[in-house]
């Protein structure tokens, strides 16, 4: 049985894990959250002490980290994975984090003759939970085929963007929207609500016409339209404020860097900083909703 070390079992990290276990592989988990690993325990896999203990033998090596800093620590420093794992090892990092880290720890794991992907993904927590996702894959055609078993039993769409740090580039720009979308269906729905419409009338109407998006179909951010979503379970338990600004972050300093406008990313980055000062960064990213309430 193919031994996966599993890094980061948060939100989406955890129930990535616990379909793997599901799929029959010995999952060692390893998170600074006890409540995190015991969970995975109780779905079967194991818990680790540590990362490095979490990586002892292990074939395979999956990661979901907050950010770049803890990517480049957990591969690249001086107790780094990559000192300890076995050369034919498969690293799969599903965190996002700019492309520009995953850059640089690709190439130290293709020095070291590491197959690695940078592999972000798309569908929050309850794509997570359902196997869903969708993996936005940089790294060599063959080292995505060797990955391609693993990331099936975790998703439902896998594409490669390109080469290293081109999954990154694609999250960013995917996440760009989303933020936009957010904001913008937020303000929509806040004025139908604010004239007297039911949001969840509104809500069928507007998905069904040229309005239509993703928010509205998986994501409603008003509360109770769709019970299912972070909105109805007071914002808790889906995509932080605090994740979206970071994405942004990445995406503004990326189209920085290639002098492209971004200025409705701006204008996105602007509110969830504001929101965030206001209600603090721990909410689900719907909840950008309540900064167009006064009463908030």
């Amino acid at each position: 049985m193919t031994k996966i070390a599993f890094i980061g079992l948060g939100n989406m990290g955890g129930p990535m894990a616990q379909n793997l276990v599901k799929a029959g592989y010995d999952v060692c988990g390893f998170d600074l959250v006890p409540e995190a690993l015991d969970q995975l325990a109780q779905a079967g896999g194991s818990k680790a002490g540590s990362m490095r203990e979490a990586a002892q033998g292990a074939r395979v090596v999956i990661s979901m980290l907050p950010a770049g800093k803890h990517v480049e620590s957990l591969y690249l420093g001086d107790d780094g994975l990559f000192n300890i794992i076995d050369r034919s090892s498969l690293v799969i990092d599903c965190s996002t984090i700019e492309a520009e880290v995953a850059k640089k720890v690709g190439e130290r794991a293709e020095e070291q003759g590491i197959s690695f992907i940078d592999a972000p993904v798309s569908g929050g927590t309850a794509g997570a939970a359902a196997g869903t996702l969708t993996f936005m894959v940089g790294g060599s055609a063959g080292i995505v085929e060797q990955a391609r078993p693993y990331l099936e039993v975790m998703g439902q769409n896998i594409f490669h963007a390109g080469g290293a740090g081109a999954g990154q580039l694609a999250k960013i720009c995917n996440n760009m929207l989303l933020a936009v979308l957010m904001t913008g269906t937020s303000e929509a729905l806040k004025l139908g609500i604010d004239n007297g419409l039911d949001p969840a009338v509104l809500a069928e109407i507007m998905n069904k016409s040229s309005g239509g998006n993703w928010v509205l179909e998986k994501y409603n951010p008003v509360p109770g339209v769709m019970p299912e979503a972070p909105a109805s379970n007071g914002y808790q338990g889906g995509f932080m404020v605090g994740l979206m600004a970071k994405d942004l972050g990445l995406a503004l300093n990326t189209a920085a860097g290639s002098k492209t406008a971004t200025p409705m990313a701006s204008l996105a980055d602007n509110l969830y900083k504001m929101h965030a000062i206001r209600t603090g960064s721990t909410k689900d990213f719907s909840s950008i909703i309540q900064l167009y309430d006064p009463v908030n």
